[in-house]
């Protein structure tokens, strides 16, 4: 007789984000719960692609990448955050092109995570995280970060050191929150990390859409906290092509080629023709990266000036390109029962919150918290009939 199997994640369900878009295309709701915009990718990109399909390169690429295309990520990481014209990042040797920005998240773990080991990570916590790290036979220690701001207490955070943390999880701009991480809280975390001789994986795939004059605080412009860190980045969030899966990691050389020795078995290589389209992109079209923040503070802003004669209470959003809004006023149910209902009867889909914190905190989390998170990464029309909606509650 067979022996039933034993799951390596047999907590693990289907996503939030997967039932939650299920839900809205089952009942035909206005979708703003998972994130994905709503609008095209730029034509330039579309047309560069179809020219690298067209011209035959459709075959395997280096396993790190399109040497053009890492060339291209160098220049807009130096722009963007190397001041230092003397500190230069070795293209070939600490740049990695990976299949989305998720890849990028597991092989970093699968490097720095061994049987054993804890890794800190802040909730609301992108539910990527700590997969991973179960399956290295690591295991997660949770600091919670609370309503409005969603700051870390750093405090906190060396109270849970111990002999067994090996690596830091951060996220900026963050999801599902909309926070972003000061200048403080870099030198903090780059303290604490030096101090404990620690590692960072640092998820930064939102990096370009901050708001209102605000900057975004990358690992990589803190030469010595990038000296013990993984970034990750994404294209499908820049270019608004989430469906190519393309993303990249930038560590240090020892750290990157760790990350290849796992990288090549994973996918070995990414999407040829779209390496070559995103490179030209980036070559042709820089202002795309640069006018990004203030695309998406207007899809925020049209949002936001619409909820303001509803019921809701509208949370602030630094950056990314989600929302968080309180519906105490409206409802007693736990978030997850709001968004069903709002999803089923109300016509709106939504994220609830809860499912981004640990298991055994959520009877609390529930008794305290009604916050759910909105994606305005859609056209105006949508948001303002959602909106329509909302405030008719």
């Amino acid at each position: 007789m067979k022996s039933p199997f034993q799951s390596k994640l047999p907590d693990l369900g289907t996503s939030i984000f997967t039932e939650m878009s299920l839900m809205a295309s089952e009942y035909q709701a206005i979708n703003l719960s998972q994130g994905f915009p709503e609008f095209d990718t730029p034509e330039f990109l579309k047309s560069a692609i179809n020219q690298a399909i067209s011209e035959g390169k459709n075959q395997y690429c280096p396993s790190s990448g399109l040497p053009d295309l890492l060339h291209e990520i160098s220049e807009l990481t130096q722009r963007c955050y190397i001041k230092d014209e003397a500190r230069r990042l070795d293209a070939l040797n600490q740049i990695t092109v990976t299949s989305g920005a998720t890849e990028a998240l597991m092989v970093a773990i699968q490097a720095l995570v061994r049987p054993g080991d804890e890794v800190i990570v802040f909730d609301p916590a992108y539910d990527a995280y700590e997969p991973g790290v179960e399956l290295c036979g690591g295991t997660c220690r949770h600091i919670a970060m609370n309503a409005p701001d969603y700051a870390i207490d750093w405090s906190l955070v060396e109270l849970a050191i111990n002999d067994k943390t090996r690596a830091i999880v951060i996220n900026s701009p963050h999801n599902p929150t909309g926070s972003l991480l000061s200048q403080s809280d870099m030198e903090a975390l780059q303290k604490l990390v030096i101090a404990h001789d620690l590692y960072v994986i640092s998820d930064e795939v939102y990096e370009h859409m901050t708001f209102d004059g605000l900057r975004h605080e990358s690992v990589l412009a803190y030469p010595e906290l990038f000296e013990r860190a993984f970034v990750i980045s994404s294209f499908g969030k820049t270019f608004h092509c989430t469906g190519w899966k393309l993303g990249y990691c930038i560590a240090p050389a020892d750290l990157t080629a760790e990350f290849r020795k796992i990288h090549q078995y994973a996918t070995f290589c990414t999407f040829t023709p779209a390496q070559f389209a995103v490179a030209a992109m980036l070559k042709n079209h820089p202002q795309h990266v640069d006018d990004l923040a203030a695309f998406y503070q207007q899809k925020r802003d049209v949002l936001v000036n619409a909820l303001k004669a509803s019921r809701f209470k509208v949370l602030p959003s630094k950056g990314t390109y989600f929302v968080l809004v309180d519906y105490s006023a409206i409802s007693d149910q736990n978030d997850v029962e709001f968004c069903h209902w709002l999803t089923q009867e109300i016509g709106v889909a939504a994220i609830p919150l809860s499912p981004f914190y640990q298991a055994d905190v959520l009877e609390s989390y529930h008794q305290n918290n009604k916050v759910l998170r909105l994606c305005f990464a859609k056209n105006d029309d949508t948001l303002l009939k959602a909106a329509k909606i909302l405030c008719s509650l």
